[in-house]
Protein backbone atom coordinates (compact mmCIF):
# COMPACT_ATOMS: atom_id res chain seq x y z
CA UNK A 1 0.00 0.00 0.00
CA UNK A 2 1.23 3.94 -0.70
CA UNK A 3 -0.23 4.81 2.64
CA UNK A 4 -1.92 8.06 3.38
CA UNK A 5 -1.98 9.18 -0.45
CA UNK A 6 -5.09 11.51 -0.82
CA UNK A 7 -7.66 12.83 1.03
CA UNK A 8 -10.49 13.27 -1.66
CA UNK A 9 -12.50 10.56 -0.90
CA UNK A 10 -14.25 7.97 2.22
CA UNK A 11 -14.45 4.29 1.32
CA UNK A 12 -17.71 2.42 3.43
CA UNK A 13 -17.58 -1.00 4.00
CA UNK A 14 -20.32 -3.52 4.55
CA UNK A 15 -19.61 -6.73 5.95
CA UNK A 16 -21.28 -9.60 5.32
CA UNK A 17 -21.02 -13.35 6.33
CA UNK A 18 -19.73 -14.20 2.64
CA UNK A 19 -19.82 -11.04 1.00
CA UNK A 20 -18.23 -7.31 1.11
CA UNK A 21 -20.18 -4.99 -0.42
CA UNK A 22 -18.29 -1.20 -1.08
CA UNK A 23 -18.95 2.26 -1.89
CA UNK A 24 -16.67 5.40 -2.67
CA UNK A 25 -17.66 9.21 -1.51
CA UNK A 26 -16.27 12.27 -2.94
CA UNK A 27 -16.58 16.01 -3.45
CA UNK A 28 -17.87 18.35 -1.05
CA UNK A 29 -18.28 17.08 1.87
CA UNK A 30 -18.07 13.50 0.34
CA UNK A 31 -21.51 13.64 -0.60
CA UNK A 32 -20.98 11.82 -4.23
CA UNK A 33 -21.06 8.38 -4.57
CA UNK A 34 -18.18 7.80 -7.22
CA UNK A 35 -18.07 4.03 -6.86
CA UNK A 36 -19.98 1.17 -5.43
CA UNK A 37 -18.93 -2.66 -5.59
CA UNK A 38 -19.50 -6.05 -4.20
CA UNK A 39 -17.35 -8.94 -3.51
CA UNK A 40 -19.52 -11.98 -3.20
CA UNK A 41 -19.57 -15.54 -2.47
CA UNK A 42 -16.30 -15.80 -0.41
CA UNK A 43 -14.67 -18.57 0.61
CA UNK A 44 -15.70 -20.25 -2.80
CA UNK A 45 -14.22 -21.11 -6.05
CA UNK A 46 -16.82 -18.73 -7.33
CA UNK A 47 -15.51 -15.99 -5.56
CA UNK A 48 -16.05 -12.53 -7.45
CA UNK A 49 -15.60 -9.30 -7.25
CA UNK A 50 -17.59 -6.52 -9.21
CA UNK A 51 -18.21 -2.79 -9.30
CA UNK A 52 -19.71 -0.21 -11.05
CA UNK A 53 -17.75 3.15 -12.01
CA UNK A 54 -18.22 5.86 -14.80
CA UNK A 55 -16.66 3.41 -17.29
CA UNK A 56 -18.92 0.60 -16.36
CA UNK A 57 -19.74 -2.60 -14.43
CA UNK A 58 -16.31 -4.64 -14.26
CA UNK A 59 -15.90 -7.93 -13.26
CA UNK A 60 -12.49 -9.97 -11.25
CA UNK A 61 -12.24 -13.41 -10.34
CA UNK A 62 -11.14 -14.05 -6.84
CA UNK A 63 -10.64 -17.58 -6.98
CA UNK A 64 -11.82 -18.45 -3.36
CA UNK A 65 -10.58 -15.59 -2.03
CA UNK A 66 -11.99 -14.91 1.86
CA UNK A 67 -12.75 -11.20 3.29
CA UNK A 68 -8.45 -10.68 3.51
CA UNK A 69 -7.98 -11.47 -0.40
CA UNK A 70 -11.73 -9.09 -1.19
CA UNK A 71 -10.11 -5.88 0.83
CA UNK A 72 -7.06 -6.60 -0.46
CA UNK A 73 -8.45 -6.83 -4.21
CA UNK A 74 -10.65 -3.53 -3.51
CA UNK A 75 -8.23 -1.47 -1.78
CA UNK A 76 -5.60 -1.91 -4.70
CA UNK A 77 -8.46 -1.43 -7.13
CA UNK A 78 -9.24 1.73 -5.52
CA UNK A 79 -5.22 2.95 -5.14
CA UNK A 80 -4.75 2.54 -8.77
CA UNK A 81 -7.85 4.44 -9.50
CA UNK A 82 -8.21 7.17 -6.42
CA UNK A 83 -5.46 6.80 -3.90
CA UNK A 84 -5.77 5.56 -0.26
CA UNK A 85 -8.50 6.87 1.83
CA UNK A 86 -9.03 9.86 3.84
CA UNK A 87 -11.21 7.51 6.10
CA UNK A 88 -12.70 4.26 6.38
CA UNK A 89 -16.84 3.60 7.81
CA UNK A 90 -18.04 0.68 8.81
CA UNK A 91 -21.35 -0.76 9.13
CA UNK A 92 -21.45 -2.69 12.22
CA UNK A 93 -25.10 -4.56 12.86
CA UNK A 94 -25.29 -4.95 16.68
CA UNK A 95 -24.02 -2.34 18.99
CA UNK A 96 -25.71 -3.28 21.83
CA UNK A 97 -26.56 -0.89 24.57
CA UNK A 98 -22.41 0.05 24.38
CA UNK A 99 -22.99 2.30 21.03
CA UNK A 100 -25.43 4.81 21.13
CA UNK A 101 -24.26 6.25 18.40
CA UNK A 102 -20.96 5.86 15.55
CA UNK A 103 -17.93 6.31 16.87
CA UNK A 104 -13.98 6.14 15.98
CA UNK A 105 -12.58 2.91 16.20
CA UNK A 106 -10.08 2.05 18.84
CA UNK A 107 -9.43 -1.18 20.80
CA UNK A 108 -11.96 -0.75 23.33
CA UNK A 109 -14.75 -0.12 20.38
CA UNK A 110 -13.14 -3.30 18.76
CA UNK A 111 -13.68 -5.33 21.74
CA UNK A 112 -17.10 -3.78 22.05
CA UNK A 113 -18.11 -5.42 18.96
CA UNK A 114 -16.61 -8.11 19.79
CA UNK A 115 -18.84 -8.86 22.95
CA UNK A 116 -21.83 -8.13 20.83
CA UNK A 117 -20.97 -10.75 18.29
CA UNK A 118 -23.70 -13.08 20.42
CA UNK A 119 -26.52 -11.16 19.54
CA UNK A 120 -25.44 -11.09 16.12
CA UNK A 121 -23.11 -14.07 15.30
CA UNK A 122 -23.88 -14.02 11.49
CA UNK A 123 -23.00 -9.76 11.14
CA UNK A 124 -20.76 -8.62 13.54
CA UNK A 125 -17.73 -11.14 13.29
CA UNK A 126 -17.42 -10.61 9.31
CA UNK A 127 -17.56 -6.47 10.36
CA UNK A 128 -14.67 -7.42 12.68
CA UNK A 129 -12.55 -9.27 9.76
CA UNK A 130 -13.21 -6.30 8.09
CA UNK A 131 -12.05 -3.65 10.28
CA UNK A 132 -8.68 -5.61 10.65
CA UNK A 133 -8.09 -6.32 7.57
CA UNK A 134 -7.99 -2.42 6.86
CA UNK A 135 -6.25 -1.18 9.57
CA UNK A 136 -3.63 -3.95 8.33
CA UNK A 137 -3.53 -2.54 4.80
CA UNK A 138 -4.11 0.73 6.03
CA UNK A 139 -2.77 1.53 9.65
CA UNK A 140 -2.66 5.73 9.61
CA UNK A 141 -6.15 5.78 7.97
CA UNK A 142 -9.11 6.57 10.72
CA UNK A 143 -11.98 4.10 10.88
CA UNK A 144 -15.14 4.70 12.02
CA UNK A 145 -18.31 2.29 13.12
CA UNK A 146 -21.80 3.07 12.27
CA UNK A 147 -24.26 1.10 14.26
CA UNK A 148 -27.79 -0.51 13.04
CA UNK A 149 -28.83 -0.41 16.46
CA UNK A 150 -27.35 2.90 17.55
CA UNK A 151 -30.79 5.03 16.40
CA UNK A 152 -32.88 2.82 18.77
CA UNK A 153 -31.29 3.08 21.55
CA UNK A 154 -33.30 6.46 22.73
CA UNK A 155 -36.35 3.66 23.33
CA UNK A 156 -37.64 4.11 26.31
CA UNK A 157 -37.96 0.89 29.03
CA UNK A 158 -41.44 0.35 28.28
CA UNK A 159 -40.72 0.25 24.53
CA UNK A 160 -37.77 -2.11 24.82
CA UNK A 161 -38.01 -4.38 28.02
CA UNK A 162 -39.61 -7.50 27.43
CA UNK A 163 -42.11 -9.14 30.09
CA UNK A 164 -39.90 -11.74 31.39
CA UNK A 165 -37.78 -12.45 34.54
CA UNK A 166 -35.55 -8.48 34.47
CA UNK A 167 -32.23 -10.58 35.47
CA UNK A 168 -32.42 -11.91 31.62
CA UNK A 169 -32.69 -8.80 30.61
CA UNK A 170 -29.72 -7.33 33.61
CA UNK A 171 -27.27 -10.27 33.18
CA UNK A 172 -27.89 -11.72 29.65
CA UNK A 173 -28.87 -8.07 28.00
CA UNK A 174 -32.17 -9.39 26.50
CA UNK A 175 -34.28 -6.46 25.27
CA UNK A 176 -35.64 -5.25 21.97
CA UNK A 177 -32.71 -3.42 20.27
CA UNK A 178 -34.17 -2.71 16.83
CA UNK A 179 -32.71 -2.30 13.35
CA UNK A 180 -31.49 -0.83 10.27
CA UNK A 181 -31.75 2.71 12.14
CA UNK A 182 -29.07 4.08 9.67
CA UNK A 183 -31.59 3.12 6.90
CA UNK A 184 -34.44 5.38 9.22
CA UNK A 185 -32.44 7.79 10.43
CA UNK A 186 -32.03 8.95 7.08
CA UNK A 187 -35.16 8.57 5.42
CA UNK A 188 -37.08 10.73 8.53
CA UNK A 189 -34.99 13.24 8.46
CA UNK A 190 -35.33 13.54 4.78
CA UNK A 191 -39.63 13.49 5.20
CA UNK A 192 -38.72 16.19 8.20
CA UNK A 193 -36.97 18.72 5.31
CA UNK A 194 -39.37 17.90 2.25
CA UNK A 195 -42.73 18.60 4.37
CA UNK A 196 -41.21 21.69 5.96
CA UNK A 197 -41.70 20.30 9.32
CA UNK A 198 -40.56 21.59 12.62
CA UNK A 199 -37.40 19.36 13.33
CA UNK A 200 -38.26 19.94 17.57
CA UNK A 201 -42.04 18.71 17.34
CA UNK A 202 -42.80 16.34 14.21
CA UNK A 203 -44.37 12.32 14.43
CA UNK A 204 -42.57 10.21 11.52
CA UNK A 205 -43.29 6.24 10.83
CA UNK A 206 -40.56 4.84 8.11
CA UNK A 207 -41.21 1.54 6.87
CA UNK A 208 -37.62 -0.21 5.07
CA UNK A 209 -39.28 -3.01 3.16
CA UNK A 210 -36.76 -5.40 1.62
CA UNK A 211 -35.75 -8.66 2.12
CA UNK A 212 -35.50 -7.75 5.98
CA UNK A 213 -38.39 -5.21 7.10
CA UNK A 214 -38.32 -3.15 9.89
CA UNK A 215 -40.03 -0.22 10.40
CA UNK A 216 -39.44 2.71 13.20
CA UNK A 217 -41.64 5.81 14.74
CA UNK A 218 -39.63 8.45 14.60
CA UNK A 219 -40.76 11.47 17.15
CA UNK A 220 -38.77 15.20 16.88
CA UNK A 221 -35.86 13.30 15.20
CA UNK A 222 -35.49 10.22 17.99
CA UNK A 223 -36.83 7.16 17.57
CA UNK A 224 -39.27 5.82 20.05
CA UNK A 225 -40.50 2.86 18.58
CA UNK A 226 -39.44 -0.34 16.38
CA UNK A 227 -40.57 -3.47 14.85
CA UNK A 228 -37.34 -5.64 15.22
CA UNK A 229 -36.22 -6.41 18.57
CA UNK A 230 -33.40 -8.85 20.22
CA UNK A 231 -32.59 -10.26 16.78
CA UNK A 232 -33.53 -8.74 13.04
CA UNK A 233 -36.36 -11.96 13.06
CA UNK A 234 -38.90 -10.12 15.53
CA UNK A 235 -41.32 -7.93 13.42
CA UNK A 236 -42.96 -7.87 10.12
CA UNK A 237 -43.27 -10.43 7.77
CA UNK A 238 -39.76 -10.62 5.65
CA UNK A 239 -38.53 -12.18 2.38
CA UNK A 240 -37.54 -15.64 4.15
CA UNK A 241 -38.25 -14.60 7.89
CA UNK A 242 -41.25 -15.07 9.82
CA UNK A 243 -41.52 -11.94 12.08
CA UNK A 244 -43.53 -12.36 15.19
CA UNK A 245 -45.08 -15.86 15.95
CA UNK A 246 -45.96 -16.99 19.25
CA UNK A 247 -42.99 -18.07 21.32
CA UNK A 248 -45.43 -21.36 21.95
CA UNK A 249 -44.50 -22.24 18.30
CA UNK A 250 -40.50 -23.68 19.50
CA UNK A 251 -42.15 -25.80 22.00
CA UNK A 252 -45.07 -27.17 19.79
CA UNK A 253 -42.75 -27.83 16.35
CA UNK A 254 -40.40 -29.41 19.09
CA UNK A 255 -43.40 -32.14 20.04
CA UNK A 256 -44.97 -32.55 17.14
CA UNK A 257 -41.57 -32.89 14.79
CA UNK A 258 -38.79 -34.07 17.34
CA UNK A 259 -37.23 -30.40 15.92
CA UNK A 260 -34.59 -29.12 17.61
CA UNK A 261 -33.61 -25.70 18.14
CA UNK A 262 -31.26 -24.83 15.41
CA UNK A 263 -33.70 -26.46 13.03
CA UNK A 264 -36.63 -24.09 14.01
CA UNK A 265 -34.71 -21.09 14.38
CA UNK A 266 -33.21 -22.08 10.54
CA UNK A 267 -36.93 -22.59 9.82
CA UNK A 268 -38.32 -19.38 11.14
CA UNK A 269 -35.46 -17.22 9.59
CA UNK A 270 -35.10 -19.21 5.90
CA UNK A 271 -38.03 -20.92 5.13
CA UNK A 272 -40.62 -18.86 6.67
CA UNK A 273 -42.17 -15.17 5.03
CA UNK A 274 -42.95 -14.82 1.80
CA UNK A 275 -41.38 -17.33 0.53
CA UNK A 276 -42.68 -20.11 3.32
CA UNK A 277 -46.56 -18.62 2.54
CA UNK A 278 -46.04 -18.53 -1.21
CA UNK A 279 -44.01 -21.40 -1.38
CA UNK A 280 -42.58 -19.97 -4.20
CA UNK A 281 -40.39 -17.22 -4.07
CA UNK A 282 -39.07 -14.41 -1.24
CA UNK A 283 -38.68 -11.56 -3.84
CA UNK A 284 -41.68 -9.88 -4.05
CA UNK A 285 -41.42 -8.73 -7.85
CA UNK A 286 -41.74 -12.67 -8.61
CA UNK A 287 -45.12 -12.61 -6.35
CA UNK A 288 -46.92 -9.82 -7.69
CA UNK A 289 -46.17 -11.01 -11.26
CA UNK A 290 -47.14 -14.59 -9.98
CA UNK A 291 -50.93 -12.58 -8.45
CA UNK A 292 -51.81 -10.96 -11.05
CA UNK A 293 -51.75 -14.20 -13.32
CA UNK A 294 -54.18 -16.10 -10.69
CA UNK A 295 -51.72 -17.42 -8.30
CA UNK A 296 -53.56 -17.70 -5.03
CA UNK A 297 -50.48 -18.86 -2.68
CA UNK A 298 -48.56 -15.77 -3.78
CA UNK A 299 -51.85 -13.76 -3.11
CA UNK A 300 -51.51 -14.73 -0.07
CA UNK A 301 -48.44 -13.82 1.19
CA UNK A 302 -49.35 -10.39 -0.06
CA UNK A 303 -52.31 -9.90 1.81
CA UNK A 304 -50.46 -11.38 5.10
CA UNK A 305 -47.70 -8.73 4.22
CA UNK A 306 -49.59 -5.80 4.32
CA UNK A 307 -52.08 -6.32 6.62
CA UNK A 308 -49.00 -7.00 9.05
CA UNK A 309 -46.97 -4.31 8.31
CA UNK A 310 -49.87 -1.76 8.22
CA UNK A 311 -51.26 -3.23 11.93
CA UNK A 312 -47.65 -2.08 12.83
CA UNK A 313 -47.75 0.84 11.86
CA UNK A 314 -51.01 1.52 13.64
CA UNK A 315 -48.91 0.48 16.76
CA UNK A 316 -46.30 1.97 16.41
CA UNK A 317 -48.79 5.83 15.71
CA UNK A 318 -49.85 4.86 19.18
CA UNK A 319 -46.39 5.87 20.42
CA UNK A 320 -46.60 9.33 18.62
CA UNK A 321 -48.41 12.67 19.93
CA UNK A 322 -49.16 12.98 16.03
CA UNK A 323 -48.38 11.65 13.05
CA UNK A 324 -46.83 14.03 10.17
CA UNK A 325 -45.95 11.19 7.56
CA UNK A 326 -45.31 7.85 6.56
CA UNK A 327 -41.97 6.77 4.51
CA UNK A 328 -42.01 3.65 2.59
CA UNK A 329 -38.02 2.67 1.83
CA UNK A 330 -36.15 -0.14 0.60
CA UNK A 331 -36.34 -1.96 -2.34
CA UNK A 332 -40.09 -3.11 -1.58
CA UNK A 333 -40.74 0.11 -0.48
CA UNK A 334 -39.10 2.00 -2.93
CA UNK A 335 -40.38 0.18 -6.41
CA UNK A 336 -43.02 -2.08 -5.23
CA UNK A 337 -46.70 0.53 -6.13
CA UNK A 338 -49.18 -2.49 -5.59
CA UNK A 339 -47.73 -2.90 -1.83
CA UNK A 340 -47.77 0.78 -1.30
CA UNK A 341 -51.38 0.86 -2.30
CA UNK A 342 -52.36 -2.06 -0.33
CA UNK A 343 -51.04 -0.76 3.52
CA UNK A 344 -52.50 2.39 2.51
CA UNK A 345 -55.86 0.81 2.03
CA UNK A 346 -55.54 -0.49 5.56
CA UNK A 347 -54.76 2.49 7.13
CA UNK A 348 -57.78 4.81 6.45
CA UNK A 349 -58.01 4.91 10.12
CA UNK A 350 -55.03 7.00 10.43
CA UNK A 351 -56.05 9.39 7.66
CA UNK A 352 -54.05 8.06 4.57
CA UNK A 353 -55.49 8.48 1.17
CA UNK A 354 -53.36 6.92 -1.66
CA UNK A 355 -53.50 9.21 -4.96
CA UNK A 356 -53.04 6.40 -6.90
CA UNK A 357 -51.71 8.09 -10.06
CA UNK A 358 -48.53 9.34 -8.22
CA UNK A 359 -48.10 6.05 -6.73
CA UNK A 360 -47.78 4.87 -9.88
CA UNK A 361 -45.39 7.47 -11.43
CA UNK A 362 -41.69 5.70 -12.08
CA UNK A 363 -38.95 7.00 -9.98
CA UNK A 364 -38.55 9.23 -6.79
CA UNK A 365 -41.81 10.22 -5.86
CA UNK A 366 -42.05 12.92 -3.33
CA UNK A 367 -45.78 12.34 -1.71
CA UNK A 368 -48.19 9.31 -2.97
CA UNK A 369 -51.62 10.78 -0.57
CA UNK A 370 -54.26 13.05 -2.02
CA UNK A 371 -53.13 16.80 -0.41
CA UNK A 372 -55.70 16.42 1.88
CA UNK A 373 -54.84 13.47 3.95
CA UNK A 374 -51.70 12.09 5.83
CA UNK A 375 -48.60 12.35 4.24
CA UNK A 376 -47.26 9.20 2.54
CA UNK A 377 -43.85 9.17 0.88
CA UNK A 378 -41.34 7.11 -1.06
CA UNK A 379 -37.48 8.32 -0.34
CA UNK A 380 -35.19 5.96 -1.70
CA UNK A 381 -32.39 5.08 1.45
CA UNK A 382 -29.23 6.37 1.20
CA UNK A 383 -27.30 4.09 3.92
CA UNK A 384 -23.97 4.19 2.33
CA UNK A 385 -24.28 7.80 2.01
CA UNK A 386 -24.94 8.01 6.09
CA UNK A 387 -21.55 6.08 7.10
CA UNK A 388 -19.51 8.21 4.62
CA UNK A 389 -21.48 11.43 6.45
CA UNK A 390 -20.41 10.19 9.81
CA UNK A 391 -17.41 9.12 8.87
CA UNK A 392 -16.27 12.81 7.70
CA UNK A 393 -17.67 14.59 10.43
CA UNK A 394 -16.11 12.09 13.72
CA UNK A 395 -12.34 11.99 11.68
CA UNK A 396 -12.91 15.95 11.02
CA UNK A 397 -13.85 17.33 14.25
Amino acid sequence: MTGLASTTFILVINSGSSSVKFSLFGGHLFSDELLSGLAERLGTPEAVLTWQASAGKQRESLDGGDHSAALSAIAKRLEADYGAPFAIGHRVVHGGEAFTESVLIDAGVIAGIEACASLAPLHNPPALLGIRALQSLYPQVPQVAVFDTAFHQTLAPEAFLYAVPKDWYTNLGVRRYGFHGTSHRYVAGEAVQRLALDPNDHGVISAHLGNGCSATAVKNGRAVDTTMGLTPLEGLVMGTRSGDVDPGLHAYLADRLGWSLAQINDALNRQSGLLGLSGLSNDMRTLIEAADAGNADAELAIDVFCFRLARKIGGLAMSLSRLDALVFTGGIGENAAPIRSRVLAHLGVLGFECDEAANLKPGEHVRITRADSTAALVIPTREEFMIAQDTQRLTQR
